[in-house]
């Protein structure tokens, strides 16, 4: 019910200091539209404030010229995420950061290595990876959609056209076996699908939640991907399917060196 999800939404975006709206259809399972509605109750109600790119706990609606990350300070388990992600990342490669939570934490491990090309649409995760003088990035044109922190249209997908990249990193707001990737958000979905289509190594990274969901618009097949990165162990009904035969599975250990993450984390911030 909507008063019960304003209650949620506004419990979370207090508990996470800063949100992006694209975050708040993944993790709310809602369209944008319903979201902007949301939003817009909430802020009318002066429980929250809205920021350029998203939103921030609190009350007035205030203005700030900076896009907004999803995370003031990412939890261990996106760290791990990011960790794991940044080791399929080889010196000299090129690298595509879809929008999302999950992709933005590969960051700070891709600025370990030597000679990176990051490649978004996503203004967020430009604006991360500029902190690091170690990586090259390469945004892609188009129109900015402020909702989304994004960039879309054809400009966009003319850029991906002339380029061959070595590795994808892919979000997704639902994955299952009969449907593949799904997101919610409309305006990227033809990013997302070209991106997909057009190159060869393409790595899922995937909050367990999303696992057996579906959201509204397909984008990928589960058989295309290379690797998937998940905080959980992929569903049997997922282990059992034969689309998974050839695809990689990443998860963290269950016995970890937490301070592993969180040095290597706040180093590259530190730098950065």
């Amino acid at each position: 019910m909507k008063p019960d999800r304003l209650g949620e939404m506004e419990t979370y975006i207090n508990k996470a200091g800063t949100v992006s709206l694209q975050d708040l259809c993944s993790v709310f399972h809602v369209s944008m539209s319903t979201v902007r509605r949301d939003v817009t109750e909430l802020t009318r109600l002066d429980r929250i404030q809205k920021v350029y790119g998203g939103v921030i706990g609190g009350g007035k609606e205030i203005a700030t010229d900076m896009p907004i990350a999803s995370e003031s300070e990412p939890s261990t388990k996106k760290r791990q995420l990011g960790y794991l992600a940044a080791s399929l990342v080889r010196n000299g490669m090129s690298v595509f950061l879809d929008s999302g939570i999950e992709t933005l934490h590969v960051l700070p491990y891709l600025a370990e290595k030597s000679n990176i090309t990051v490649i978004s649409h996503s203004l967020t995760v430009l604006a991360q990876a500029a902190r690091y003088a170690s990586l090259n990035v390469i945004a892609l044109g188009g129109i900015y959609n402020c909702d989304t922190s994004t960039f879309t249209g054809q400009s966009a997908l003319d850029d991906l056209a002339k380029m061959s990249i070595d590795l994808v990193f892919l979000s997704a707001d639902g994955v299952t076996i009969e449907r593949g990737l799904t997101s919610y958000n409309y305006t990227e979905i033809e990013i997302k699908k070209n991106v997909a289509k057009w190159n060869r190594d393409l790595v899922l990274i995937v909050d367990g939640k999303e696992l057996g969901r579906n959201a509204l618009i397909t984008f990928c097949e589960i058989g295309s991907l290379h690797a998937i990165v998940s905080d959980k162990p992929m569903p049997q009904d997922f282990l059992r399917a034969n689309l998974l035969s050839k695809v990689r599975l990443l998860m963290p250990p269950k016995s970890i060196d937490e301070g592993l993450y969180e040095r290597a984390y706040k180093a590259q911030v530190a730098e950065g």
